[in-house]
């Protein structure tokens, strides 16, 4: 059966960006089939736009696929979990700057408003979390003890809502390409161990 990951990046990201074709390479050398999706709108992301499509491109439903995220892009795929059909069983989510209901705004460089207004949905917008654990075997969760975005408040929601393992690691950030992350390789050791 063949082994299957799909990467879905973060607000105002592309598939070439950061440590996603570093981590494409090496899950393909491992013989993974890897899919690194361009999100429509990056710059705007929307749920009504973004968990459809994340949800029409998880189109098989054996147990060999996984899924990776980045901020915004774990998000989605709590939210496309929660709307695949029943047997569409997912192994396993690997959400790394992952968050629920806290989200730190306000880089200087943008427009406050315009950020909350794209924010507000996804922090409010309540998920089935009992419906998103049935469709995925197991949830790792990967905090940075220094994330400008993501606050640890996020953790124990994690821990409480997913039953997620939790990892934080120091000083990574936002864990984002802008900010020079170009490899984590604790994704590719997570996902190494998941696959057993």
């Amino acid at each position: 059966m063949q082994k299957r990951v799909i990467i879905v990046h973060g607000w105002d990201g592309y598939p070439e960006e950061g440590w996603f074709p570093w981590l494409k390479h090496e899950l393909e050398a491992r013989h993974f089939e890897v899919d690194v999706p361009q999100m429509p709108a990056a710059g705007t992301p929307r749920i009504e736009a973004w968990v459809p499509h994340l949800a029409k491109i998880i189109t098989w439903s054996d147990q060999e696929t996984f899924l990776i995220g980045h901020s915004i892009g774990c998000q989605t795929i709590l939210r496309a979990l929660e709307i695949l059909p029943v047997g569409r069983h997912i192994k396993a989510a690997v959400l790394v700057a992952p968050f629920l209901e806290f989200l730190t705004l306000g880089d200087k460089t943008v427009d406050v408003t315009a950020e909350e207004a794209i924010a507000t949905p996804w922090l409010t917008t309540p998920i089935d979390y009992e419906r998103v654990r049935q469709q995925v075997d197991q949830i790792v969760a990967i905090f940075s003890d220094d994330d400008p975005y993501v606050p640890l408040a996020n953790v124990q929601l994690f821990e409480d809502r997913l039953n997620a393992e939790t990892i934080v690691v120091p000083k990574m950030g936002h864990f984002s390409g802008g900010d020079g992350t170009i490899e984590i390789p604790l994704v590719l050791k997570t996902i190494g161990k998941l696959d057993h």
